[in-house]
């Protein structure tokens, strides 16, 4: 968990201190503990240009501070960088419904990109020059319009709400309603800014704030008042998480909360006659001051008397925790009768900090037995009262702040004598506040991340099942966790408690099915305070990329094909033995024959078979099963080192059901030198049967390790009860024993079963679906009148299929909407041969060893085939290869004297240009524009060269990505069934549910229990809402669902004048 303070601002606004530039900033966001800050002010031109030059960008939509702008700081503990998120808050003052209004509102941005979009359109409206809040005459709804047609995935949220002359329920300049400001826009506000004089208990009252996240920031003029007020949440640090929990509540944890007395605007009166009065007294005084006879100014409290439906004291039963907090300073002040503002309570802070940690840590978490060594008795129990709430408190008004008091003079003498101060707070008779959360509502905000005591790290956010799990002392653990059940967190959690009880990391090898799961689980270690430092000792990785590593450590000279270069081979083999036989049918029987299947081969074939491993020979390279099975080999035989497999004494195995029986030896053989096993998986999830793969290594391992422990993790917290409910009535007729996954979400949307005319209709219909989703696109003409269901970014949206020949329409149509996507998996493009040619080119650059690339590479070339064989020849012999001893070669020969191929050229660009450069030159004489276009899209996803020829050699299905035309990281996602495995979206569409698809025609019948799991893998990656489209002959399948947990609808026909217009 973190804390992010969405709101500040910058110098360039009025007001504010010359300190609020990112490099004090940075400074006091560390001090306080916030992992996320605003940038505040984007509208101001000279901001947004300071934040290019010393901002660098960090996760999606987040950026940090660069190195050489950071500033030191004396404070105890990790130092995380605070991320920056692009933010403003503009001021709207406009006449409506016959009253002047003015309102704030901030926004929040995905990039630095969208700030520039959106100020520019802003300053056809207004002057955004002067002041870093900008003041325009622009209607609320209309500045909300403007941002959605400009950055739809932006955030829109009413700030302060409560301040009585500038925001949305204003006492004097506001509005009563919600709906009264942003009329048909409403439903795009998701969240609503509470402001530092109202608190969550106040705002429960109106009944109409119910369907809205409550926000708490700063609103901060200098950098010291950062985090007055700010919010927790549970995420990871992006943009697009952030976003969905402010929209979504996915992840947000709650608020740290100012008193709300203390806030300058909660109770009423007239500050220059001194002049404070509750709401009832206001009343009696018929809103004059009774000094001067002028207007008093009414406070937040009474205007929330004024609107509220409920009375006080109601809690909604969903309401998010939330804990009270004030500066570190003015608690030092409070507990000591030191002056707030002083420099002697700016001292003590700092020594604070220096010996204990960030001032959020100190107010919340430090032990009080810490707190008074180290900072005294006084200031240790003001901070103990501060967490219960005996405080004594001054309401602000009319401007100005209000007072917290903690101890009393005569208490602040006794505890300076050190009188033992355990309880003496509540023995004080001292008055306090308003009442505060039960201390059971309290510890329900999550603790601070980072700083939670190491005993205990592991069993956070563990239910009972998982926690089995992690602190399991077998030698062999076997976890069966259906989808949505923390498989992930349950292994990362169980590195944690291993590293805990004293295990090297270098001892432990955690085995993923993807390179993108490995580098998860990665970051998640990363994260974790126990696992940080030594999170890159830890072992993860594929079982290919394992074996990988094991081989070189041997000495092994050798390139690694992947599937294309494999295919290349293939297709001379069966052309060789004229085999009547695709090359992916060969490769798949070669491939189980490898895997130890019993697969009989009749002589021919079997020739066939010695061919293609002779050609791998003369060429030095192995494909992935030879990866695996010279491991295997080297072990059998002894060959590694008792060194080399001390990375294996505590081995854990994710996604088992997809391991094949070489895999499983190698498990077997890893852990006979280990201490402990950990495998987890869910047979209703084995899909790569065709690889080899049988869930049946379930019973296998229980069969080999008889007191191997089992343990089932059965609470789902990915999707709603609709979608578990609809995948599970499936998947229970493919299953023998009961289906006992239950959500643990409450109730959401039915799914959704929705059939259309044709294939185009139905990709017509995704990308209108899509466009309504995001609220940014005005396609939904027959959809105007439908109730929105919540506005969702790009990236929330995943389309699936079966077969990647199905993606093609559905590109078209995206593409003619300008609605950004991501293809992942491995598309068939790759397979084309001048696609190869081009990437075995730049795989012989990156290798030289490679002689396969080689080969390919020649055939770019204009040399006689014969001459062709001869330096390949010639090459196969040299003994160091690199691309200088080939083109040496090649000036022995007088035909290809003087042709390099672009070798050298390229080479000396090969570190220093990005992947996208390097493809986009290479193709351009090379490749037909289609599939030139696909490879740069793949290509552009990669920084450098070496990196995008990795993924593509040993990417699975998961690994392998390329943007659409233009990439943006808020994309739609398009993808196989397969490639799906693992991941998870609010929303996800499964395109062609229909007769032949799912389950696919190819598959004999002994497949279709293969094939009804991924129909189950395709439903439960869904999180929100599921979508199953068909034309007009559906899936068997279908007619297996509950029809309790599915809502029937037809997609309406597309107008033939709207598809001339925009498809065709």
């Amino acid at each position: 968990m973190y804390f992010a303070d969405l709101h500040i601002h910058s110098k360039y606004s009025r007001a504010t201190s010359r300190e609020c530039v990112p490099e004090y900033l940075d400074l006091w966001a560390r001090k306080k503990g916030l992992a996320v800050i605003g940038t505040g002010d984007f509208t101001h031109p000279q901001w947004r240009r300071e934040l290019l030059e010393k901002l660098e960008p960090a996760e999606e939509g987040l950026y940090r501070l660069k190195k050489e702008h950071s500033l030191p700081c004396n404070m105890a503990g990790e130092q995380d960088s605070p991320r920056f998120l692009v933010s403003g808050e503009i001021s709207s003052i406009y006449k409506k419904n016959g009253k002047v209004r003015k309102v704030h509102n901030l926004i929040l941005l995905p990039d630095l990109m969208a700030a520039e979009k959106l100020a520019h359109r802003l300053e056809m409206l207004g002057n955004v020059h002067s002041d870093g809040r900008p003041i325009l005459g622009l209607d609320s709804r209309d500045l909300l319009e403007l941002m959605l047609e400009v950055c739809p995935t932006g955030i829109f949220i009413p700030a302060h709400i409560w301040t009585p002359h500038f925001s949305l329920f204003g006492a004097y300049s506001g509005f009563d309603t919600i709906e009264e400001c942003f009329e048909d826009l409403t439903p795009h506000i998701h969240a609503l800014e509470t402001g530092l004089s109202s608190d969550p208990p106040m705002n429960w009252q109106l009944s109409a704030l119910d369907g809205y996240r409550l926000v708490s920031n700063s609103d901060a003029h200098s950098p010291a008042k950062l985090a007055r007020e700010a919010n927790a949440l549970e995420t990871e640090r992006t943009y697009p998480a952030i976003a969905r929990a402010l929209k979504e509540g996915d992840g947000f944890c709650g608020t740290l909360e100012f008193f709300p007395e203390e806030g300058k605007y909660h109770y009423d009166g007239h500050r220059n006659c001194g002049v404070c009065l509750k709401p009832g007294d206001t009343v009696k005084a018929q809103g004059i001051c009774p000094v001067c006879g002028k207007r008093i100014t009414v406070g937040v409290l009474h205007r929330v008397e004024e609107l509220a439906d409920r009375a006080e004291g109601y809690r909604p039963s969903d309401a998010p925790a939330f804990r009270r907090v004030a500066p570190l300073p003015e608690v030092i002040a409070a507990s000591t009768g030191i002056a707030p503002g002083g420099v002697k309570a700016a001292r003590q802070s700092d020594e604070l900090l220096a010996k204990i940690g960030s001032e959020l840590y100190i107010l919340l978490e430090a032990p009080l037995t810490e707190l008074e060594q180290k900072a005294g008795p006084c200031i240790a129990e003001g901070i103990r009262r501060l967490r219960v709430g005996e405080v004594h408190l001054s309401p602000g008004f009319d401007g100005e702040y209000g007072k917290v008091g903690l101890l009393t003079a005569e208490e602040i003498e006794r505890f300076s004598g050190q009188i033992e101060f355990q309880g003496m707070g509540r023995q004080s008779g001292m008055e306090t506040g308003r009442p505060v959360p039960a201390p059971d509502r309290v510890e329900a905000l999550p603790r601070l991340a980072g700083r939670r005591p190491k005993t205990t790290a592991h069993r956070e956010q563990l239910n009972l099942q998982q926690l089995a799990a992690v602190q399991s002392r077998a030698a062999e653990i076997v976890v069966t966790a259906g989808p949505g059940t923390g498989k992930t967190r349950t292994l990362v959690r169980r590195i944690c408690y291993l590293i805990e009880k004293g295990v090297r990391a270098e001892e432990i090898t955690a085995v993923t099915f993807t390179n993108q799961a490995a580098k998860e689980m990665q970051l998640r270690l990363e994260k974790e305070p126990e696992t940080r430092k030594m999170a890159r000792a830890v072992t993860i990785g594929t079982f290919h990329n394992l074996c990988l590593q094991l081989l070189e450590h041997m000495g092994k000279n050798f390139s690694v094909i992947g599937e294309d270069e494999a295919a290349v081979i293939a297709e001379e083999v069966i052309g060789r033995f004229a085999l009547k036989m695709s090359v992916k049918a060969f490769l798949q029987r070669l491939s189980k024959r490898k895997n130890q299947l019993d697969i009989k081969m009749d002589a021919a074939l079997e020739e066939a078979f010695q061919s293609y491993q002779d050609t791998l020979a003369r060429y030095e390279v192995l494909d992935y099963d030879d990866l695996l099975l010279n491991v295997l080999e080297a072990m059998e035989k002894g060959h590694l080192k008792t060194e080399e497999l001390k990375q294996f004494t505590y081995l854990l195995v994710d996604e088992f059901q997809d391991i094949n029986p070489v895999q499983y030896q190698l498990i077997k053989k890893w852990h006979e030198a280990g201490a402990n096993l950990f495998v987890i998986g869910d047979p209703d999830q084995a899909i790569y049967g065709f690889r080899g793969a049988d869930s049946a290594c379930f019973q296998t391992l229980k069969v080999d390790f008889p007191k191997i422990e089992e343990i089932q993790l059965l609470q789902n917290y990915r999707s709603t009860p609709e979608i578990i409910g609809c995948a599970g009535s499936f998947i229970q007729r493919h299953r023998e024993a009961p289906f006992l996954l239950r959500a643990e979400r409450r109730d959401g949307a039915p799914v959704r079963l929705v059939s259309a005319e044709t294939s185009l209709s139905s990709a017509i219909f995704v990308a209108k679906e899509i466009a309504g989703m995001v609220g940014g696109m005005d396609m939904l003409e027959a959809h105007a009148s439908k109730k929105r269901r919540g506005e969702r970014s790009f990236s929330d949206i995943a389309v699936l299929y079966r077969t990647n020949q199905q993606a093609a329409l559905l590109e078209e149509c995206l593409q003619k909407e300008d609605i950004p996507y991501l293809v992942r998996g491995r598309d068939d493009f790759l397979s084309d041969p001048a696609v190869r040619r081009v990437i075995a080119f730049f795989r012989f650059l990156c290798n030289p060893a490679d002689r396969l690339a080689l080969r390919m590479t020649l055939e770019y070339e204009e040399i006689p085939e014969r001459e062709r064989e001869w330096l390949l020849e010639q090459y196969l012999n040299v003994k160091t290869p690199s691309v200088a001893a080939y083109l040496q070669l090649k000036k022995t020969s007088e035909k290809a004297r003087g042709l390099d191929g672009g070798l050298e050229a390229f080479r000396l660009r090969l570190k220093k240009d990005r992947a996208e450069t390097l493809v986009k030159e290479r193709t351009e004489e090379f490749l037909g524009m289609k599939w030139r276009e696909q490879l740069i899209g793949m290509a552009e996803l990669y920084k450098t060269m070496p990196e995008f020829i990795q993924n593509i050699t040993f990417g699975e299905e998961g690994d392998l990505m390329r943007g659409g035309r233009s990439y943006s990281p808020d994309a739609v996602s398009l993808m196989t069934l397969h490639a799906a495995k693992g991941l998870e979206f609010p929303v996800v569409i499964l395109y062609g549910v229909e007769k032949n698809l799912i389950p696919f025609r190819a598959y004999r019948e002994t497949d279709q229990e293969e094939e009804g799991h991924l129909f189950y893998v395709g439903m439960t990656r869904a999180m929100d809402e599921l979508i199953l489209l068909h034309t007009s002959e559906p899936s068997p399948y279908i007619q297996e669902l509950d029809t309790a947990y599915v809502e029937v609808e037809q997609a309406l026909k597309p107008n033939p004048r709207i598809k001339q217009l925009t498809f065709f």
